[in-house]
């Protein structure tokens, strides 16, 4: 685990901002995580962005409060965020691993709907942050496997993301050449 430090304070204000309901503020602390991860390509720091983000887009839906399973979700990411505080504080990178690794353990012991949706919302925030990477410049094909997304859902949502900009901007023959280049590393 790289930048423990950073980390430790991530952790820390998201807790905090989980407590105010303040999903916000967790997507961006989620974005201050995404500079570590794509100069180190340490996979804790990108679990930590996916973690942060999954959680600022599972706060920010209300309706899953009154979802059977909600509480205890609830409880299980709290606790884990508190035991990664905690483990951190003493430089215990290992447990704050196995606590980091609880989470998503966790979310298999959910059952329903809002097992499916949770699952959904990890998925879709592998997606975002793989796009994230790959902006800042790591190859498709490694942030794809980093992430555990295919490079087909990484092109399709960086694609839309992009599209918008693209209106403003054209690629000259290099750039686009490196882009395709990209699709099939």
């Amino acid at each position: 685990m790289q930048e423990v430090g950073n980390i430790l304070r991530i952790f820390q204000e998201t807790k905090k901002a989980v407590e105010q309901g303040d999903s916000v503020q967790i997507k961006l602390l989620s974005n201050q995580t995404n500079n570590t991860a794509s100069l180190t390509g340490d996979p804790d720091n990108i679990a930590v962005a996916v973690i942060v983000y999954s959680l600022s887009k599972i706060i920010e839906r209300e309706n899953y409060k009154s979802l059977p399973g909600w509480k205890n979700f609830y409880n299980l990411y709290m606790k884990s965020i508190d035991g990664i505080i905690l483990a951190l504080k003493k430089n215990d990178e290992a447990t704050a691993g196995k606590y980091l690794e609880s989470i998503r353990i966790g979310i298999d012991k959910i059952s329903g709907r809002l097992k499916e949706y949770i699952q959904d919302v990890f998925r879709n925030a592998s997606i975002n942050k793989a796009s994230k990477l790959y902006e800042h410049g790591i190859s498709m094909e490694r942030t794809s496997k980093l992430l555990g997304v295919t490079m087909f859902e990484l092109a399709s949502y960086a694609g839309q993301r992009t599209n918008d900009f693209a209106k403003t901007m054209t690629l000259d023959v290099r750039q686009r050449i490196k882009v395709a280049e990209d699709m099939f590393r």
